[in-house]
């Protein structure tokens, strides 16, 4: 029902900027919003952010709070999230996926092929 596709990726300097779109289509009701999540090399997943689809309230884990804003485009069914403050510890594999919060935490669900992002100089 849900598919995303994600762009931007790729070798970023310290110092530099990151942008990375998500493509959403296949509208449905069963996601609170859409948003990100990250599998660093060696390391297990980790959620980023999310954008509600319903107030447009934003969620933030505490590694990128502060560094990173999500945003969202609903005339083109595009979600961002950017960043002019990456480190090298930002270095994964960056996934878009619909999203909800559970309690005090968040769950991700129907990604993409996900985009990687490489921060080194």
């Amino acid at each position: 029902q849900l598919q995303f596709v994600e762009s931007g990726g790729g070798l970023v300097q310290p110092g530099g900027s990151l942008r990375l779109s998500c493509a959403a289509s296949g509208f449905t009701l069963d996601y609170d919003g859409i948003g990100w999540f990250r599998q660093a090399p060696g390391k297990a997943h980790e959620g980023v952010s999310c954008i509600s689809s319903k107030d447009g309230s934003t969620y933030y884990a505490d590694s990128v709070k502060g560094r990173f804003t999500i945003s969202r485009d609903n005339t083109k069914n595009t979600v961002y999230l950017q960043s002019d403050t990456p480190k090298p510890e930002d270095t994964a594999v960056y996934y878009c996926a619909a999203c909800r919060r559970v309690g005090s935490r968040y769950e991700y669900d129907y990604w993409g092929q996900g985009t990687r992002v490489t921060v080194s100089s």
